[in-house]
C-alpha cells in the first residue's frame, strides 16, 4: 500500500563562495552560510517564514541585515539544532552577525553596539533538591 506525502522538494543551493559562522543561544546551535545574493533565506531546507511562523522571531532574525541597511543583499542557508524556537532564533542572529563580520570587518562596531556579536550566555537554571523548581519552594505548613 502506497502513502502519498506532500513534501516540498529538496532545494539545492549553490553556496560555494559563502562565509560560514556558528551561532549559539541556550541549547541551540546554528550553522550559517552567507553569500552575496538577493535575500533568499533557508533554515533546515525550508523558507524562513515556513520554519519560524511567529513574526517576532522573523523580525529578530532579520535585524542584523536591517541594522547594516542591507536587508536583501545576502542569501542565507542555515541549519539549526537543539533547543526551542526562541533559542534557535537567537542562535541564528548570532551566527548571521558573525558571518557578516567575515564579509566586512567595518561592521563590527555597528553590530557590537547592538550586542549581536556577543553570545548570550543566559540559560536555564538547574533544579535544586528539596525545591519544586530552581527557586520555587513547596508550600510551607507551620502545623
Amino acid at each position: 500500500m502506497e502513502t502519498s506525502q506532500t513534501s516540498s522538494p529538496k532545494i539545492k543551493l549553490d553556496f560555494k563562495d559563502s562565509k560560514y559562522a556558528t551561532g549559539r543561544r541556550k541549547k541551540s546551535i546554528a550553522k550559517v552560510w552567507l553569500k552575496k545574493g538577493s535575500g533568499k533565506f533557508y533554515v533546515n531546507g525550508k523558507l524562513l517564514n515556513d520554519y519560524f511562523p511567529r513574526a517576532n522571531h522573523v523580525m529578530q532574525i532579520l535585524r542584523p541585515f536591517e541594522i547594516i541597511n542591507q536587508p536583501t543583499d545576502y542569501d542565507v542557508r542555515s541549519k539549526v539544532l537543539g533547543g526551542g524556537q526562541t533559542g534557535q532564533a537567537g542562535a541564528l542572529v548570532h551566527g548571521i552577525s558573525r558571518a557578516l563580520l567575515k564579509f566586512d570587518e567595518t561592521l563590527k562596531s555597528t553590530l557590537r553596539k547592538e550586542k549581536l556579536t556577543t553570545r548570550d550566555s543566559r540559560s536555564v537554571e538547574r533544579k535544586k533538591p528539596g525545591r519544586a523548581k530552581a527557586r520555587k519552594s513547596y508550600q510551607f505548613s507551620k502545623r
